[in-house]
């Protein structure tokens, strides 16, 4: 994997999450605004029973190319998890951006060398803050 922070594989994961998608239908929305570089994701998710994610849609165009490739790999890797397991993964993520976790969590990886510019860290989280957000409005908390 490329030291360099706009890898490939982060160039190619953000012409995928450039692209809006949005659900008709929703049990939770909302809308998160890093304060740092002021991007900008809206997640939509729909739930079933069990009150695991069965859909997910995010607009993360009008986000950076970090924050656009993250919700990418969002998209792809969301779905069939409930609360606790999404802010497991954040929470995951977020260790393994400030060096605290040695291993990225599934899927994550292509991020390694922005562990070295904390102050692009928040723009890699935003998606799944959004997604943790949209699911509290829909009253699935993490616990």
């Amino acid at each position: 994997m490329s030291d360099t922070l706009y890898n490939a594989a982060i160039l190619r994961l953000k012409l995928a999450g450039e692209v809006p998608a949005r659900l008709a239908a929703a049990d939770g929305s909302a809308t998160r605004v890093s304060p740092v570089c002021g991007s900008k994701i809206v997640a939509d998710i729909q739930l079933g029973p069990s009150g695991t994610i069965t859909a997910i849609g995010l607009d993360a165009s009008r986000a950076c190319t970090l924050g656009q490739a993250s919700a990418a790999v969002a998209l792809e890797r969301v779905p069939g998890m409930d609360a606790a397991a999404v802010a497991s993964t954040r929470q995951a993520l977020a260790e393994f951006l400030a060096g605290r976790q040695a291993e990225a969590p599934e899927g994550w990886d292509m991020f390694a060398p922005a562990r070295a510019h904390r102050a692009r860290h928040p723009s890699i989280l935003l998606p799944l803050d959004a997604v943790l957000a949209a699911l509290a409005e829909a009253g699935q908390a993490a616990a």
